[in-house]
């Protein structure tokens, strides 16, 4: 499902400050309605209202920080998200059906059933192996062109395909092809990911839906292979390396560059970027 611009500057609102206590009121504010005529246009937009938009995402993000950031208390990762201890086992255990301690203990049962390609092997990398292919990398601003969907990633082939049909005029040898994500769809549903399509643009682009993605310091997984094992990346790095050398992530979201792919194998080679402090 493609968003709309309203509902898109909603959602990036909600985002930036999902770890402060927003209201509806201060979205509806944000996007320059009522909040009774706003939460009417997210709902019909989602299928979500935005309390439990916003709901959904702080439990969601939280239990993300539970499994990377392992050295952390769960009283400070609930604080973070404006919950004390026992109001955030009791909500955290409504919507994952397991309290924070049992999702912390279980983490790499979470990840085992590929959430895309169902037949698709999870291979857990070793620290060694999986250390071997990140480095730590300063990646500048980049300006692009954009379009939010929120659904399955594995549409994303049909996705590129009439994004790139659509911009075409707009790419040129200079083009960076990007994807930013916002879920880990081991812990958020396969249908409610959300995520960026984009390429990068010159600034005086005449197109609206555009934004700046922050650069600065990212911790980059050099990924080849084919689209069903990215997942695995990604887990390897949320399982396997973030916990061991205990880099922090900041409120930044990350996204993967396309450094190459073969149309016809679907073999590509792209960069994993989580941004860490």
């Amino acid at each position: 499902m493609k968003t709309n611009e309203i509902v898109n500057r909603a959602i990036t609102y909600i985002m930036k400050h999902i770890d402060e206590n927003i209201t509806i009121g201060d979205v509806a504010e944000h996007c320059h309605f009522s909040k009774y005529y706003f939460s009417r246009i997210f709902k019909n937009e989602t299928g979500e209202s935005i309390y439990g938009f916003i709901k959904r995402l702080k439990l969601e993000q939280s239990a993300f920080h539970l499994k990377v950031e392992r050295e952390r208390t769960i009283t400070d990762i609930g604080f973070d998200y404006g919950y004390c201890p026992s109001n955030y086992s009791q909500v955290f255990k409504k919507h994952h059906n397991e309290s924070p301690i049992e999702f912390r203990n279980n983490i790499f049962q979470h990840s085992v059933n590929h959430p895309f390609y169902p037949y698709a092997e999870v291979n857990i990398e070793s620290f060694e192996e999986c250390n071997r292919k990140i480095s730590i990398e300063t990646i500048k601003d980049q300006f692009v062109i954009y379009e939010r969907r929120i659904g399955n990633y594995n549409e994303l082939i049909e996705k590129w395909a009439e994004f790139t049909d659509k911009y075409k005029k707009y790419i040129d040898e200079k083009t960076v092809f990007l994807e930013r994500t916002f879920d880990d769809p081991s812990i958020t549903s396969a249908d409610k990911c959300i995520y960026d399509i984009c390429m990068t643009v010159d600034k005086n682009c005449d197109v609206e839906n555009t934004c700046v993605i922050p650069g600065g310091k990212f911790a980059v997984y050099h990924y080849k292979g084919f689209p069903e094992q990215i997942y695995t990346a990604y887990q390897n790095m949320f399982q396997v390396w973030f916990p061991v050398v205990k880099k922090r992530i900041d409120n930044r979201y990350g996204f993967d560059i396309y450094n190459k792919i073969d149309c016809d194998s679907m073999y590509m080679e792209l960069d994993i970027c989580i941004p860490i402090k």
